[in-house]
């Protein structure tokens, strides 16, 4: 039976776009998974991501998640991108965005192939299944190393021998039995790219990540001020960083991704001029990253990022646009516009606004903002 549900589920992954299928146990993974989790939280590592911490019980185990559990199936879709990542990062008037970001949120097009996958599995064998696509209190990388797509390399993220650092996971977990694959080897070596790439520092040692110095959390999950000594190494980066998986040298056999829906919309850019991403109103961000990851984040974590990039440009040209969002409504996008300003404005000007800043401005840390030296 494991071997003919094993041959459809390989079939349905196929036609449903994924690009590689691997099969492990809830009690495989891997030897010290559980106790690293428990040191990270233990060290503040996962900053204000509040939910890694909620449900840990649960992630340390996916048995505890759900006790019928009897197999995970793991599925890989690449996002490889076609092009080098970090040319951006070359062009400072340009709002670097992560290539997962781009177009189409991952979740919705991952999540319709498991279930397609599922339903598949169902019908086969009468077995009870569940989907996840990052939504659950799963550790979906250990999982995917212990079913065999890959490794998770030094950066922590998984590493695949075919598709190199660019992989989008998801998991089916299901009562039926099934035969699990073989874990796949660490050939990370001597290799520490990841690691020295890292403009913030965040890796401690070797397969540990302090997010709180992490440009993809800083950006994308810190929910307030960005520490005034992160803002200058984020650069133009305003969504995500890709600096630590673009310079794994495994990622050269890993071909651009076939699905298109992970490209930018048509009439929109991969990486949006800093200019368009300061004059966003709520209405103007939710129609232009409608249906992208980048929506969930919310406008004023975007302008506040897009404020920081603005600040390290050095182009002058783009403060009359700051200025106009010194009185912004956030107090994230309030701060923000203060520092890209000291940062680019002459210093009559800023002394003008600061003194009618200071009059005006009731929050602490915005008026901070004013006074504090980088």
């Amino acid at each position: 039976m494991s071997e003919t549900l094993r041959a459809l589920i390989d079939r349905e992954a196929a036609e449903a776009g994924f690009d590689d299928v691997r099969v492990t146990a809830p009690d495989r993974l891997p030897p010290g998974t559980a106790d690293r989790l428990t040191q990270f939280l233990a060290e503040g590592r996962h900053g204000d991501m509040d939910w890694l911490a909620a449900h840990e019980e649960r992630r340390r185990d996916p048995s505890a998640l759900w006790p019928d559990v009897r197999s995970i199936v793991m599925l890989g879709l690449s996002y490889a991108p076609a092009v080098d990542p970090l040319a951006v990062l070359g062009k400072p008037g340009q709002g670097a965005i992560s290539c997962y970001a781009q177009g189409r949120d991952y979740h919705d097009i991952v999540k319709s192939g498991l279930k397609r996958i599922a339903r598949a599995l169902v019908v086969a064998s009468g077995a009870d299944v569940k989907v996840f696509v990052d939504t659950a209190p799963l550790m979906e990388k250990p999982l995917a190393a212990a079913a065999g797509l890959g490794w998770q390399g030094k950066h922590t993220n998984l590493v695949s021998r075919r598709h190199g650092s660019w992989l989008f996971l998801g998991a089916i977990l299901t009562t039926a039995v099934i035969e699990p694959d073989v874990p796949e080897a660490d050939l990370c070596g001597s290799c520490r790219r990841c690691l020295d790439v890292c403009p913030t520092d965040a890796f401690p040692a070797p397969y540990q990540l302090d997010a709180r110095r992490c440009i993809a959390y800083l950006t994308i999950e810190h929910k307030g001020h960005i520490p005034v000594g992160l803002r200058r190494p984020i650069g133009n980066r305003v969504f995500g960083c890709d600096d630590c998986l673009a310079v794994c040298p495994w990622n050269k056999f890993a071909a651009a991704a076939r699905e298109i829906r992970f490209s930018a919309r048509p009439g929109s850019t991969d990486h949006p001029p800093l200019a368009e991403l300061l004059q966003l109103d709520d209405a103007g961000f939710r129609a232009r990253f409608a249906g992208t990851p980048v929506k969930r984040t919310g406008r004023d974590r975007v302008v506040r990022n897009a404020l920081i990039a603005a600040g390290n440009s050095g182009d002058a040209g783009l403060l009359p646009l700051i200025e106009g969002l010194v009185s912004d409504v956030s107090p994230l996008v309030r701060a923000m516009a203060i520092w890209a300003l000291r940062r680019l404005g002459s210093p009559a000007r800023i002394a003008d606004l600061r003194e009618r800043g200071l009059t005006a401005e009731a929050d602490p840390a915005v008026r901070a903002e004013w006074t504090i030296e980088d």
